[in-house]
């Protein structure tokens, strides 16, 4: 009977180790809304895209610094997150390897907020200007079937900063890139994640069968223990 326990046991230490190179964001996608001439407007900006049926998962490079007064949680970077299903719930995770310690902050906005909001415009701005010098452009706009079909859209905002410290003053000074993978995964009836779906019906399929499997152990050890004591006779 010490199988279920030693089963949990095992899988809260698979999460805990997961979750030592993870940071992620759970949120609603908000209602649709149609952006006049959003292609080119949104390609204008530059911002690699992540859609959760065509592009769920992008691999990249972000850029860390250390943080200080004016920038406590580092480098920021922007992303598009669109064709989203409105009241769906999702998630973005985005992970790094071990070997390069970074804290992360994951912030989603509406269009709206962004706009209205002096300091978020300026950092999407200055963003956008960042890729813009670099020659980086936009992992391209994916268009619905029209384009004044409505779209859920939200901007993702990840702040990145190292958080290691070296002799290597070199590295002190210009910390290098971080290795990342940026997901979006949306969640199956709003209750776990698509993609961990698969994992949760094995957990539960090995939980199920470890119960079982344990029960008719408990109950053929009973049986043998019993048969040991029963009286001989002559």
């Amino acid at each position: 009977m010490r199988t279920i326990p030693w089963l949990v046991g095992c899988i809260t230490s698979l999460f805990s180790t997961v979750n030592a190179n993870v940071e992620k964001v759970v949120f609603l996608a908000p209602s649709p809304v149609i952006i006049p001439n959003a292609p080119s407007s949104l390609e204008d900006l530059r911002l690699d895209i992540l859609s959760p049926t065509q592009k769920p998962i992008l691999s990249t490079e972000l850029s860390v610094e250390f943080p200080t007064a004016p920038t406590p949680h580092g480098v920021e970077s922007w992303y598009l997150l669109q064709s989203l299903k409105e009241g769906r719930r999702y998630e973005v995770r985005i992970c790094w390897p071990a070997t390069q310690p970074t804290d992360f902050w994951l912030d989603t906005y509406t269009i709206s907020q962004v706009f209205d909001t002096p300091h978020l415009l300026s950092s999407l701005a200055s963003y956008s200007e960042i890729r813009e010098e670099l020659g980086l452009e936009s992992t391209g706009y994916i268009r619905g079937p029209s384009p004044s079909t409505p779209n859920s859209l939200l901007f993702l905002r990840i702040q990145a900063a190292a958080s290691f410290y070296t002799t290597n003053q070199t590295l002190m000074d210009d910390p290098p890139p971080v290795d990342v993978d940026i997901i979006l995964d949306p969640f199956l009836l709003n209750i776990i994640p698509r993609s961990l779906a698969p994992t949760a019906l094995y957990i539960a399929v090995v939980a199920v069968g470890a119960w079982f499997l344990s029960g008719a152990i408990y109950r053929w050890l009973l049986l043998i223990s019993r048969e040991s004591h029963k009286p001989h006779t002559d």
